[in-house]
């Protein structure tokens, strides 16, 4: 009598358990693939933060480590791909002129700004990546708060200075103020996605 491991009908149902385990590979095009790996990085490093491997991200999005290396040859690459897609591509342009639109009061212009900028920022993955990267010195944190510097908290220190009628340069408390009201902003997503 054959051993029990030999005998066919017994490979033939673990053959058939073990591609039942399997998902199926689809077949995309490179532009679909690099898609699904920004959108799987996203999700990915929202969850896990920056500590997660490439490997489990691979594993996760059902493609082979050897396929992410071909879209994105280091982890640094994809994170700055993260990063371009989840900060730069939700930047408003026109969030900058109105705060300085002067034929608005200030009120008005920090209340139509706040209510599309935390449209744009206020999910998920936004606030994650935001402090895993901050946590683990990924840089962006320190990037984008420097856009927001230059772009949002210097205009609004301005624009509170001129509400009050001063001229010149901000000071550093002036600057402070303008960070304080951004973060207070920022402060509601963080209670909702992290706390």
């Amino acid at each position: 009598m054959e051993p029990i491991s030999e005998m066919p009908e017994i490979a033939r149902m673990r053959q058939t358990a073990s591609s039942a385990r399997k998902p199926k590979r689809r077949r995309l095009d490179p532009t679909e693939r690099e898609r699904e790996i920004i959108e799987g990085a996203v999700a990915f490093f929202a969850e896990v933060g920056f500590d997660g491997g490439l490997r489990d991200l691979a594993q996760r999005i059902g493609t082979t480590h050897q396929n992410l290396l071909r879209y994105f040859p280091t982890k640094e690459a994809l994170i700055e791909r993260v990063y371009e897609e989840v900060y730069l591509n939700r930047w408003q342009p026109e969030w900058e002129a109105l705060l300085h639109k002067s034929d608005r009061s200030l009120e008005d212009r920090l209340v139509a700004f706040y209510e599309d900028y935390l449209a744009a920022i206020f999910n998920y993955e936004w606030v994650r990546i935001f402090v895993f990267a901050g946590l683990k010195g990924v840089d962006i944190t320190q990037r984008y708060l420097g856009l927001i510097q230059s772009n949002i908290i210097e205009p609004l220190a301005r624009e509170l200075m001129v509400s009050e009628g001063k001229e010149g340069k901000p000071s550093p408390l002036e600057m402070e103020v303008a960070w304080a009201l951004h973060g207070e902003m920022f402060y509601l997503a963080i209670r909702r996605w992290v706390y």
